[in-house]
């Protein structure tokens, strides 16, 4: 949303994550005002039918993958529950051999 992009965008996702699964439009409009946002431009954004359809493809289309909600995380096409960097490192390594490549992730490089 244009006011959002243009003031504390950072601040105002920081309050989203913050208040995750307790967000409706009451609570979208409750943080803009805490933030001092434009109130006017805030309801022109929320009620504008292109920020809508946008944010409609994006519910689908993360919906059509598989994503449930966030973070999620996918290497090589596919979600991965994986949440340390060594977990990480192990699937990387084992796609990569999949095509007949090998990983050296200490140096960062991959070899045919």
């Amino acid at each position: 949303m244009a006011t959002i992009r243009r003031e504390r965008c950072l601040e105002y996702y920081d309050r989203l994550f913050a208040n995750y699964g307790h967000l409706d439009d009451q609570k979208f409009r409750e943080i803009a005002r805490e933030l001092k946002l434009d109130m006017e431009i805030f309801e022109r954004d929320m009620n504008d039918s292109a920020t809508i359809a946008r944010v409609n493809k994006d519910i689908y289309l993360g919906s059509s993958v598989g994503v449930r909600g966030t973070p999620t995380i996918f290497i090589n096409g596919s979600i991965t529950k994986a949440r340390t960097l060594e977990n990480f490192q192990a699937i990387v390594v084992k796609e990569l051999e999949k095509d007949g490549k090998r990983a050296d992730l200490r140096e960062g490089q991959v070899r045919e």
